[in-house]
């Protein structure tokens, strides 16, 4: 499976995962208008390693509650509790469960092109269906937020 520049979809591994909580900035997009989603990552930055109770450094980006006209995205972090946490961050907790965790690697504005071969390629031939849970992007210690480029996981729920 190919994109149109040309990169490989890797096999996904697969995650069974405990729930998790995540503390971070919000904002609702369309389909045809999230290129703000940057802009909301600029804003989140100064807070990384200050939110209460975060688990390490890792940032995660959450896509939620998408309908027919957009979706929620929330830049944030790993927390261990909401304990401490102000109104300043929404909170998102990621249910228990089985994912199908992506490898994206390169510049982040290629991340659209491998979540489209996921859904167009991998999905419809894989015997999965996806959860109506959020799926989310985890940027550890092989991504570097200077360049914005490295390797980015992309989690995707899967249905049981």
């Amino acid at each position: 499976m190919t994109s149109s520049q040309g990169t490989a979809l890797e096999l996904p591994r697969f995650v069974d995962a405990p729930q998790r909580l995540v503390a971070g900035l919000g904002e609702h997009y369309t389909y045809t208008a999230s290129e703000g989603i940057p802009a909301l990552w600029q804003r989140f930055g100064p807070h990384i390693g200050k939110v209460p109770n975060q688990m390490g450094r890792a940032t995660m980006g959450l896509s939620y509650n998408a309908d027919q006209t957009g979706f929620d995205y929330l830049a944030g972090v790993e927390v261990s509790s909401t304990d401490g946490i102000d109104g300043t961050f929404q909170i998102v907790t990621l249910p228990a469960g089985r994912y199908a965790v992506f490898r994206h690697q390169g510049h982040v504005s290629g991340i659209r092109g491998t979540c489209e071969q996921i859904w167009r390629d991998w999905l419809p031939t894989s015997g999965e269906q996806f959860a109506p849970t959020p799926m989310f992007e985890r940027y550890g210690e092989e991504f570097d937020p200077a360049t914005v480029s490295g390797v980015v996981e992309i989690w995707c729920p899967l249905a049981t």
